[in-house]
């Protein structure tokens, strides 16, 4: 239940019935016993899902893998790659390119065969075939080796310090598979003043129009939506997941178009506190998300959860395929038949989803932005 906020808290932007831990402590004495307790809503937990909570998904995109995967803002997958992997990999390369790439080797200057290219295209890793750099971001340095001033995406390209042959440079390095490319310096042009130096034998490079293959193109990511109540830990809980590229906070199924927190609040707009989920599903599957889903939050309490009360607070999945629409009624099915509430009915919505509409600034990642934890059940 919403409850004012104590003066001292309401320069804060924080929303009524779900105080941070140190909010909490220093409101208690100027709220009344019920907003005390509203204010327990978000506490640090001591304990979490247990190992059992979430049932198998079955194959490997429903299984996090033993190395949480990570993603750059760009859509790809730059996880680091087993090493076993990675030598597969480089005994495709001829000898010049296995040398450089694998010994941290230098191609003489003038030599390489992309350092006169002037095409446009994008240039990937020779061995894993991650973008790197692009011909938009590609100068003329007169060093005699391929120079660039910004990578495609910074996650992209790895650096470390290097001391060898008495210098102190810096290392440029393939992010996902550590395929040695040249180093950076501090003499390149703006906007960045930096000089990726490559050599050509460590880049593959495609021209415009050309289709890339598999490995070089962007995870082929898809969007799942649930409302289970407070957005909050729901979002914060489900960014944790691995395979997961973003959760965002939002409202969904409602009439209002571009509706504020204080319109849902009226409960005049039918729209739900909603998360917006990006995902992998070579990484992580729908089943497992929906697995976690229903072990964050209880889906027998109708138009609340735990101390949040009203319709912005309904549990609902909103599908996006004709798909999902079955597999959500399907599990939802599963757990009805297994009685994993018990007696209790499950009363999550399921329905084709509307527009999303993301939230305000202030309620995205709230529980990281602020320190504080909710009462939604760590699934992972």
């Amino acid at each position: 239940m919403k409850t004012p906020l104590a003066p001292s808290a309401r320069s804060l932007p924080a929303r009524t019935g779900r105080r941070a831990t140190l909010l909490a402590a220093l409101a208690a004495a100027l709220l009344p016993a019920a907003a005390l307790l509203g204010s327990l809503a978000c506490q640090p937990r001591q304990s979490q899902a247990s190992p059992t909570d979430g049932a198998s998904a079955g194959g490997a995109a429903g299984k996090a893998s033993a190395m949480r995967p990570v993603y750059s803002k760009s859509g790809y997958d730059v996880t680091p790659l087993p090493r076993a992997t990675v030598e597969k990999l480089a005994s495709r390369l001829d000898p010049e390119a296995y040398r450089i790439t694998q010994k941290a080797g230098t191609e003489p200057p003038f030599c390489g065969t992309l350092l006169d290219n002037k095409k446009d295209g994008v240039y990937v890793c020779a061995v894993c075939g991650l973008p790197l750099f692009s011909s938009r971001h590609k100068f003329h340095s007169g060093t005699g080796w391929p120079s660039f001033y910004e990578p495609v995406d910074p996650a992209h390209v790895a650096r470390k310090p290097d001391h060898s042959y008495g210098m102190d440079r810096v290392e440029i390095d393939c992010a996902r598979c550590g395929a040695h490319l040249g180093h950076v310096f501090d003499d390149g042009p703006p906007p960045t003043g930096e000089r990726f130096c490559l050599n050509s034998a460590s880049l593959k490079f495609y021209e415009k129009g050309t289709p890339l293959p598999p490995e070089s193109q962007p995870v082929k990511a898809e969007i799942a939506y649930f409302a289970g109540g407070c957005f909050w830990g729901v979002q914060h809980q489900l960014s944790r997941g691995p395979g997961v590229l973003s959760a965002v906070s939002g409202y969904m199924q409602g009439h209002l178009d571009h509706p504020t927190y204080e319109d849902v609040c009226s409960h005049g707009t039918g729209h739900a506190e909603t998360v917006k989920v990006v995902f992998d599903p070579a990484r992580i599957s729908y089943r497992r998300l929906l697995e976690a889903f229903f072990v964050m939050h209880d889906p027998t309490q109708l138009d609340r959860q735990g101390p949040d009360v009203g319709d912005q607070y309904r549990s609902g999945i909103w599908t996006t395929s004709p798909e999902q629409e079955r597999e959500a009624k399907a599990y939802v099915a599963e757990l009805t038949a297994a009685k994993r509430f018990g007696d209790r009915k499950i009363v999550t919505v399921v329905e084709p989803a509307k527009t999303f509409w993301p939230a305000e600034e202030y309620h995205q990642d709230y529980i990281a932005k602020n320190g504080a934890s909710c009462h939604v059940k760590d699934p992972w």
